[in-house]
């Protein structure tokens, strides 16, 4: 369960010139980020960014000594228990959320794993969600060169279209459905000059979708749109057992899309144990995982699962059912985990029937 007293941690992540410091200088200036804290991660042996933010220094603070993804999570933890230990003894404003604006070379999957797993800072914090910044007019270009690229959008809860003002139209449209191929959950806003609502970047809510329902009904409501199975072509190119597969997105370094919806029930332990299975198979390529599970234990309200790679959040129990749909439904974003070899372990370890997987729209 989730401590009332945690604090959401928004990580604000994109590739270099996508326009993240944009977004947060705008952010920090609107009265809904009032009692805000930005940790802002800069690599390079001069760091310039935290100066290009207009926000008083007790609002601030900077990791400049290597990137957030591998060398500064010691520092990261520190800088995020220093501040809950000022915060508590009120030797600083008071703050209620942290934002933290990664570098735009970063993975942002070890910054979740920092933020699941260390002991500092569970209990303390909860991750809200995780929002990428992609450049319209150099988007697409860097989504064939930088595969930190896709992976950033393959993570992401929320997705922001930047300088949407310089893009030519028929661009934007093929941008668009790149994105939604790399990430079909992820709601996307196109922004210029880095003017966003705050609405469209916190409360992702996936961490608390016990205060979130309407969140989760709309994720699942585009996990069933992920689910519905395109027509085959007659030339399309298909390699291996995964050829039979039709309902899942493949697109970029390997990486691909799909979700699964399970009629009948499920046990609580046997899900557990497929959950270690995979992870211990295929953690390091299972980028994003999230699901709602009717649990055979529990069959008035659902459990909600939200996983990055081998880690997974401890599962919340929902008070209700969002809606009158009572199946599970499991997304997954992958890179190079066929949906058969997901559909075999569930069945293997998890005892769900092959029968009760469905492969099409709610």
């Amino acid at each position: 369960m989730i401590a009332v007293d945690q604090i959401p941690v928004t990580v604000l992540t994109g590739f270099l010139g996508s326009g993240k410091t944009t977004v947060l200088n705008h952010l920090l200036r609107q009265k809904e980020l009032g009692g805000v804290v930005a940790i802002i991660n800069e690599f390079g042996e001069v760091a310039l960014d935290h100066l290009l933010v207009e926000s008083s220094e007790d609002r601030l603070a900077l990791l400049d000594n290597g990137c957030i993804c591998c060398s500064v999570r010691e520092d990261l933890i520190e800088t995020l228990t220093d501040l809950a230990a000022r915060r508590a003894a009120g030797s600083i404003p008071p703050f209620h959320r942290v934002l933290v604006e990664t570098t735009g070379l970063a993975d942002p999957v070890p910054v979740l794993h920092t933020l699941m797993t260390a002991p500092e800072l569970v209990g303390r914090y909860r991750i809200d969600g995780v929002v990428a910044t992609v450049d319209a007019v150099n988007g697409a270009r860097t989504l064939e060169t930088h595969d930190e690229a896709i992976r950033q959008i393959a993570v992401a809860d929320r997705l922001l279209v930047t300088k949407t003002d310089l893009a030519a139209d028929d661009g934007l449209v093929l941008l668009d459905a790149r994105l939604a191929a790399i990430n079909p959950v992820a709601t996307r806003a196109h922004v210029r000059n880095g003017m966003v609502e705050p609405a469209k970047v916190l409360d992702a809510g996936l961490f608390d979708p016990a205060a979130r329902s309407a969140d989760v009904v709309r994720w699942f409501e585009l996990a069933s749109h992920a689910a519905n199975p395109p027509h085959h072509h007659a030339d399309h190119d298909c390699e291996g057992a995964d050829c039979g597969d039709h309902s899942h997105h493949t697109h970029d370094a390997g990486v691909s899309s799909y979700s699964l919806i399970i009629d009948e029930p499920i046990q609580r332990e046997a899900f557990a144990r497929w959950l270690d299975y995979v992870a211990a198979l295929r953690g390091e390529d299972l980028l994003r995982f999230k699901a709602i599970v009717h649990v055979a234990e529990q069959p008035d309200a659902p459990i909600v699962v939200h996983g990055v790679q081998h880690v997974f959040h401890p599962p919340i129990a929902l008070a209700g059912w969002p809606s009158a749909d009572r199946r599970s439904r499991l997304v997954f974003i992958v890179r190079g985990i066929p949906r058969h070899i997901i559909e075999n372990t569930l069945c293997k370890f998890a005892a769900v029937s092959r029968s009760a997987i469905q492969r099409s729209a709610a």
